[in-house]
C-alpha cells in the first residue's frame, strides 16, 4: 500500500514524512538523508547564520532530492531568506512568528510555503497567508512550542478541518511509524518528525546528547521556559516555550521564572556552570515520544523504516 498524499504529491516525495528544521541538529547531511530516503529533508536555518548557512545549504542542494529550509519567523532577516532562495529550495518552513514579511519573497523564488502553527488563531492566518502546507505542531513536541497549546491528538482534525484543503503535516510526539499512521488518519497528509531524527548518525547533535535522547522517557520531559530565561535567550520574550529533558536548573527554578528573569546573578551563574561543564551547552530538547527512540540509525534507513511501519499499521486497522 503507497502512501500517496497531497503533500508527497506537492513535493514529488516517496513518503508523507518531513525532517523537522531543528537548529543545531538538522544540517545539510540530515536533510539530504532523509530526502534520499523518500521523504522532504528541511535544513534547520533557525535564527539565519549566514555562515552556517554558507556551509550547509551546498551539501543539502546536492542531493538532487526535493529538500527545504526552516527559519525562525521572529529573529530570521530577509537576507538569510534571500541566501536560501539562491540554491533553488523546494520549500521554505516559517515557524513560531509572523511569517508574512517573507512570503512574497519566496512565492516570487518558486518556492513552497510552509507555515508551522499552534493554536487555531495562527491555522487561520496561515490560511489567509496561502500556505501551501501547514504544520499543525501539538504540545508533544520537543523544543519550542505553545506555552498552552493543545495536544496533538486533538489538534490535528480541528486544523484540518480549518485549513482545507491545504494539506496539514502533524508533528508533537511522533516518534514511529504507529504515529505517522495516526497521523493520516486524523487527516492529516503526512507528519513532520524532530526527536526521533536528532538519535541519527548523521544529526548535528553531541554524541552525549543523542545517547541522552535514547535513553530518555517521556516523563522525563517538562514544557518550560525556565531555560530560556536563564540562558539568556531571545526566545525568552516570545510566547513559546520548549519541551527537553530534565535539567539542574528547571529543577531549582521550576515556577519561579519571574524571579529567575529578575535575578542577572542567577543568569551569569547559569553561564558559569555552563563554562565548568556542570551542566551542557544546550538544553537536550526532545518530545514525548522519546520513549520509541532506541538506535542511532542512518535517516535515510529510518525514513524507510517508518514508511513501512505505518503502512503495516494503516493495513492492521484496516483489517480489524
Amino acid at each position: 500500500m503507497a502512501l500517496s498524499t497531497a503533500f508527497t504529491k506537492l513535493f514529488g516525495v516517496r513518503h508523507p514524512i518531513a525532517l523537522a528544521p531543528m537548529g543545531g541538529s538538522a544540517g545539510g547531511a540530515l536533510a539530504a538523508a532523509v530526502s534520499h530516503g523518500g521523504g522532504l529533508g528541511l535544513l534547520g536555518g533557525g535564527y539565519g547564520e549566514r555562515e552556517w548557512l554558507a556551509r550547509e545549504l551546498p551539501v543539502v542542494a546536492a542531493s538532487g532530492r526535493p529538500w527545504g529550509v526552516g527559519f525562525l519567523s521572529w529573529a530570521v532577516e530577509i537576507d538569510a531568506v534571500e541566501q536560501v532562495l539562491e540554491y533553488g529550495p523546494r520549500a521554505v518552513m516559517l515557524s513560531f512568528g509572523d511569517p508574512s514579511p517573507f512570503v512574497e519573497r519566496i512565492r516570487a523564488a518558486g518556492a513552497a510555503l510552509i507555515v508551522q502553527v499552534t493554536d487555531l488563531e495562527e491555522t487561520r492566518k496561515a490560511v489567509d497567508l496561502g500556505a501551501d502546507v501547514i504544520v499543525a505542531q501539538g504540545t508533544e513536541s520537543g523544543g519550542h512550542g505553545a506555552r498552552r497549546g493543545r495536544a496533538t491528538l486533538p489538534f490535528v482534525p480541528v486544523a484540518v478541518d480549518l485549513a482545507a484543503p491545504v494539506p496539514i503535516l502533524a508533528a508533537g510526539g511522533i516518534a514511529d511509524g504507529r504515529g505517522v499512521a495516526a497521523a493520516l488518519a486524523l487527516g492529516a497528509a503526512g507528519a513532520l518528525i524532530g526527536t526521533r531524527f536528532q538519535a541519527t548518525a548523521e544529526s548535528l547533535v553531541d554524541p552525549a546528547t543523542a545517547k541522552a535522547i535514547v535513553r530518555g522517557r517521556g516523563q522525563d520531559t517538562e514544557r518550560s521556559g525556565v531555560l530560556d530565561i536563564a540562558r539568556g535567550s531571545g526566545w525568552a520574550a516570545t510566547k513559546y516555550t520548549a519541551r527537553t529533558l530534565g535539567h539542574s536548573y528547571l529543577d531549582r527554578w521550576r515556577g519561579r521564572e519571574a524571579e529567575l528573569a529578575a535575578d542577572p546573578e542567577a543568569r551569569r551563574a547559569y553561564q558559569a556552570d555552563v563554562a565548568r561543564g556542570e551542566v551542557p551547552p544546550l538544553p537536550v530538547w526532545a518530545g514525548e515520544g522519546v520513549d520509541l527512540v532506541d538506535d542511532v540509525p542512518s535517516a535515510a534507513g529510518l525514513v524507510a523504516a517508518l514508511a513501512s511501519q505505518a503502512e503495516d499499521a494503516l493495513t492492521r486497522a484496516g483489517r480489524e
